[in-house]
């Protein structure tokens, strides 16, 4: 039964070199296995996958988000890395500084290099 499979994210990359750098390079992860079709990385136990595709970057919304204890630490960390972090203002998402404040999360978002939209996110507590 599915809800006993784990389950991981497949991120699209137009450019499967350029996307393998960022995800190990920039953002710093590693790589758990490498094919001609896919290139495999590890974050915090949770696997998912870049595959290779001319339609990365289309998605107007968030691909996969990584919850994290210290927000503001880690997009200092990432922006230290050259990551730069979107600013939106639209009906129900505004960000300042990058970061969005909810009722039950802050969050902030990013794009890879091959425009994907990443999120970076903060539970409340409480």
């Amino acid at each position: 039964m599915l809800r006993d499979a784990p389950v991981q994210a497949a991120l699209p990359a137009s450019d499967m070199e350029r996307a393998k750098r960022f995800y190990r390079d920039t953002l710093g992860l590693t790589v758990s296995g490498e094919a001609e079709d896919a290139v495999h990385f590890e974050s915090g136990g949770t696997r998912f996958f870049i595959y290779p595709t001319s339609n990365a970057g289309q998605a107007p919304h968030t691909l996969a988000a990584w919850l994290v204890a210290d927000l503001d630490a880690e997009m200092a960390d990432l922006r230290g890395r050259g990551v730069t972090f979107e600013e939106y203002d639209l009906p129900g998402l505004r960000t300042v500084d990058g970061v969005a404040e909810f009722p039950t999360m802050r969050g902030a978002w990013f794009k890879d290099s091959e425009g994907n939209i990443l999120g970076v996110t903060q539970p409340r507590e409480g």
